[in-house]
């Protein structure tokens, strides 16, 4: 049975950073695209960041480049979102997904078909 689970969300002053993570289980994690997600208040889910299994190709928003930053690590089934100079506009609920199929991206890495498991979320909220 595949698990996600995301941590490392919190409450920040703009400026600040966060770094997040997902541990994932029950397949092969080496073997699969991994993505981070978001949905903001009144918005709709977000792509922010991909990166292929073998960590060839990775994608970011353009609101987040230059900011955020993704990495894995496979012998922890652990990938990281590490957030920097967090604005307001970053407060959302962010999301671990693992893709639908191994070895590959069916979609798009920013498209949410190309994901089949998806974690409960963390909050990241930025304010004075």
């Amino acid at each position: 049975q595949v698990q996600v689970a995301e941590s490392g969300g919190g409450s920040v002053e703009p400026g600040g950073s966060l770094r997040l993570s997902c541990v994932a289980s029950g397949f092969s994690f080496s073997t699969y695209a991994m993505s981070w997600w978001r949905q903001g208040p009144g918005k709709e889910r977000e792509a922010v960041s991909a990166i292929y299994s073998d960590g060839s190709g990775i994608w970011y928003a353009d609101s987040v480049k230059g900011r955020f930053a993704i990495s894995q690590d496979n012998a922890k089934n652990t990938v990281y979102l590490h957030m920097n100079s967090l604005k307001s506009e970053d407060t959302a609920i962010s999301y671990c997904a693992i893709a639908l199929t191994e070895g590959t991206v069916d979609y798009g890495l920013a498209t949410a078909l190309s994901y089949k498991h998806w974690g409960q979320g963390t909050l990241v909220t930025v304010s004075v």
